[in-house]
């Protein structure tokens, strides 16, 4: 069984992908290579974790609780959608290597914050009092069986 819970291992991620971002901002003037090569993980590992939870774990909470068409996962997968047009705005610059991108990099900040604490506050505890060990051991499941050309898309390569 997964003895870690929804809330922690998303929470991890969040700041897994946080760490990922400060130091793409840290090294983009000083040595944009090395600031790419933290951008393209940001990028795969965010969408990726857009995709466990659009595919796998909002399911799991629309199952639990009849709301598939309002409530808090619509509003998840809407920001969702307007994180993954702030990322590509921000990819574009950086594969041209522009890097004035402080103004990408605010807003991307700004809708990402608002958006993992309604999930690390309401959505993953919630999920977390709902579902069985077993459950939760699925999810973890179908995470580690996830192909990667379901999130791994980025001209960065």
């Amino acid at each position: 069984m997964q003895e870690t819970s929804i809330k922690k291992y998303f929470g991890d991620d969040h700041k897994c992908l946080d760490e990922l971002f400060i130091n793409f901002r840290k090294y983009k003037h000083q040595d944009f290579s090395k600031a790419k090569e933290f951008f393209k993980d940001f990028k795969m590992r965010l969408q990726r974790h857009i995709v466990w939870e659009e595919q796998i774990l909002f399911p799991v909470f629309e199952k639990k609780t009849g709301m598939t068409q309002s409530g808090p996962t619509q509003v998840m997968r809407i920001e969702h959608k307007q994180i993954g047009e702030c990322l590509e705005l921000l990819h574009k610059k950086v594969r041209t290597q522009d890097t004035n991108s402080d103004k990408e990099e605010e807003i991307l900040l700004s809708v990402l914050s608002n958006h993992n604490l309604k999930e690390e506050n309401i959505l993953y505890p919630t999920i977390d009092s709902m579902i069985t060990d077993e459950e939760r051991a699925e999810v973890f499941n179908q995470m580690n069986k996830l192909p990667e050309e379901s999130y791994k898309k980025c001209c960065c390569q």
